[in-house]
């Protein structure tokens, strides 16, 4: 035909905010780390600050464009990030997308009864292994709180059997540097040591300011901590728009960015060209309820833009999306994730967490609604995969060999890419007498029997001689 000699691609995109725009938002956020600044009473991190250009009076800081500029262009633009046997499996960078759960859920959503209690520790090895099992989650997070074990070691609990039970990288949120040096040690160990961590990074530390434009102590170690050791930092704000940040959206999101940012200029000033990840949870305040809305369409317009910054500032991003404001795996929950997921994809947001965990603002993981939202995101990358337009996918020859009236089930070409379609276990197709035939399975039947299957995997165990140093580890945690 000579029509067509490459494949032309087209990735699917998504855009909330345009470059004019970009360049406002980064203009007001400069400003507010200027003019506005930070609350921070951290001794050392404030000498750091001072030391490095910031503008220091008693407990406030804030920070001339110059600093701010300087960490970007320090920080690095890219972070892969790999699995515990050291495979190199995430590639944060540009506009890439990699989806996971959520962390800290304080109740489980029991599915083979449905009935709800408290998360505790034997649920950490479920969800660990089911997020292993499902294919659309390439990375993992601490989901539960534990609230079998005494708070003091919690964090380390968690950490320990969520790693003992995927092998996938691992975002992790503690309360202090000491659970920090726990969980960073475990991971040392199961990589091999501090070279093979650094290679392909297993660990990531999850830390927040609060908003508006706060650091109590404890977060700011944990910035310290992580800069010092050279262990991947997100520093990521909760704003929540009309109660801790303006009702307005772009001022949500310059607020939002400022807090980001100035966690960035204390890490970069610690550890030039250390792994930093950029990011907030926008939403907004539900005025009916006063709730933090997980499920609102403004927290996907929001992080999009926000992930629209991060591309901007050539930052890594941490993005959210598959979280839902509902208490069942009904419809609701399925429209919010549906909306988020393909929302977050379209736009580039680099780390999506809260796949999978995140329901009843927050609160509750449910299996399956982790095997839900995986199918969702496999649909959502079906679609982001687009239109491959080839000499061969254009199939101009065949469509005149067919010719009017014909057909293409015989056709060796239906036979190369028809397997290019979709198909679901969870979503049927069938006519309604055959359905009837095959058992009348409604879609919760189908997603608990899909979601007990899956509850079985277990990744490759981990040496009994490992397990033991873990358990020495453990025994010594105070």
């Amino acid at each position: 035909m000579g029509m067509v000699t490459d494949e032309l691609y087209f990735k699917p995109q998504l855009r909330v905010i345009n470059d004019d725009q970009i360049a406002q938002i980064h203009i007001a956020t400069l400003e507010v780390l200027e003019r506005t600044g930070v609350k921070m009473t951290h001794p050392r991190g404030l000498e750091i600050l001072a030391g490095g250009g910031a503008w220091v009076q008693g407990d406030r800081v804030r920070f001339p464009a110059w600093m701010v500029e300087d960490a970007l262009r320090k920080t690095p633009c890219r972070l892969v990030l790999g699995k515990r046997t050291g495979e190199r499996t995430v590639f944060l960078e540009r506009d890439k997308s990699y989806f996971g759960p959520s962390l800290d859920c304080v109740d489980y959503l029991d599915p083979e009864t449905h009935v709800r209690r408290r998360f505790i520790s034997e649920h950490l090895k479920v969800t660990a292994a089911l997020c292993d099992a499902l294919p659309n989650f390439e990375w993992c997070m601490t989901i539960g709180m534990a609230d079998d074990v005494p708070a003091a070691i919690a964090d380390g609990v968690v950490a320990r059997y969520t790693m003992q039970y995927c092998e996938k990288p691992l975002v992790f949120c503690c309360k202090d540097t000491n659970s920090v040096k726990d969980i960073y040690e475990m991971a040392l160990l199961l990589c091999g040591g501090k070279e093979n961590l650094e290679r392909a990074p297993y660990v990531v530390h999850y830390s927040e300011p609060i908003s508006p434009l706060l650091y109590y102590d404890p977060a700011v170690d944990k910035i310290l901590y992580c800069a010092e050791n050279n262990i991947p930092l997100i520093n990521f704000p909760c704003s929540q728009s009309c109660g801790s940040a303006p009702a307005t959206f772009a001022g949500t999101i310059v607020q939002s960015s400022a807090e980001s940012l100035s966690g960035l200029v204390l890490h970069q000033l610690v550890n030039p060209g250390g792994s930093f990840i950029y990011g907030a949870l926008a939403s907004v305040m539900d005025m009916k309820t006063s709730i933090y809305s997980y499920g609102a369409n403004e927290l996907t317009l929001m992080t999009a833009a926000l992930a629209q910054m991060a591309q901007y500032y050539r930052l890594p991003f941490f993005g959210t999306a598959g979280a839902t404001d509902a208490k069942f795996c009904d419809a609701q929950a399925g429209a919010e994730v549906a909306f988020q997921c393909l929302g977050a994809a379209a736009v580039g947001s680099g780390l999506i967490h809260d796949c999978s965990s995140w329901m009843d603002h927050g609160y509750l993981v449910s299996p399956e609604f982790m095997v839900l939202t995986n199918e969702i995101v496999d649909s959502v990358r079906h679609f982001m995969q687009g239109v491959p337009v080839t000499e061969e996918t254009l199939a101009i020859d065949l469509i005149d060999k067919v010719g009017p009236g014909g057909h293409y089930l015989q056709e060796e070409h239906t036979l190369k890419h028809f397997r290019n379609v979709r198909y679901s276990n969870l979503f049927e197709r069938m006519v309604y007498e055959k359905w009837k035939e095959a058992g009348s399975k409604t879609f919760e039947q189908r997603l608990q029997e899909i979601t007990l299957a899956k509850m079985r995997h277990r990744p490759a165990p981990l040496p009994d001689d490992v397990v033991k140093e873990l358990d020495k580890m453990q025994a010594k945690w105070k």
